[in-house]
């Protein structure tokens, strides 16, 4: 059974989006190396209208998700292990690290919110993770999850194919990518790096390896304290 991705949406028509093209859609459209699914969770609601939302307990604005309607939506899905997350921008961070390990599983169960979110009952009792894409507020979940399906289903074996290129990417070793040049050499006065010419590949390994570290240092001091942190546990 190849990777499986299973989507409870309120907007099944916004998928696959960016995952039915190029390499990944492919892997997935062509070569079955993975699968998509979507569940419209409006087809779960007992009203009559389809209304799947009510109001805040306690006041307030806006309109909150039910928990039992998100139960049955869930409960009609083949979890077979699969992690359940919720995609809110209260969730821990969605992180390299935590890619790796759902990529290399079945799959994923992913709940995309609206309104004012999900009562949280739901979420507690079917024991769904709470994931965030970055520090910013979307309308929706659909989009959030679209970014870690893809992130796992790029690691999925044979869909990127060279596996030399995943491992120089960011966050693989803790440290951010190198900057990348190609044709033509110069571009509006600008030139490609001499070393990145010299063909001499120590040189070239070097500079990336000095560039991957700058950057990490400027970008991101939280990931450069960690990395160095590393290296000093490995040291002693």
């Amino acid at each position: 059974m190849p990777f499986t991705a299973t989507i409870l949406t309120m907007f099944p028509g916004a998928f696959p989006g960016p995952l039915g093209v190029s390499l990944i859609g492919s892997a997935w459209l062509e070569r079955g190396l993975w699968r998509l699914e979507t569940v419209d969770i409006r087809n779960f609601s007992n009203d009559k209208r389809g209304f799947l939302d009510d109001t805040p307990a306690g006041g307030g604005p806006g309109q909150v998700m039910r928990a039992d309607v998100i139960a049955a939506a869930l409960d009609s899905v083949d979890r077979g292990g699969r992690p359940l997350l919720y995609m809110s921008a209260r969730g821990q961070p969605l992180t390299q690290a935590r890619v790796r390990d759902w990529s290399a599983g079945s799959g994923l169960i992913l709940l995309c919110g609206r309104f004012e979110g999900v009562d949280q009952r739901v979420l507690d009792a079917r024991g769904f993770e709470e994931v965030a894409v970055g520090d910013a507020v979307l309308a929706g979940g659909e989009a959030a999850a679209m970014v870690a399906v893809e992130a796992c289903v790029r690691l999925v074996p044979g869909v990127l194919g060279e596996a030399q290129s995943l491992a120089e990417e960011s966050f693989e070793d803790g440290l951010l990518e190198h900057p990348q040049y190609t044709r033509p050499r110069t571009f509006e006065g600008l030139e490609i790096p001499e070393v990145l010419l010299s063909g001499h590949h120590r040189k070239v390994a070097d500079w990336r390896t000095g560039l991957r570290q700058e950057t990490t240092r400027e970008r991101r001091p939280d990931l450069w304290a960690a990395h160095l942190a590393k290296q000093q546990a490995k040291g002693d």
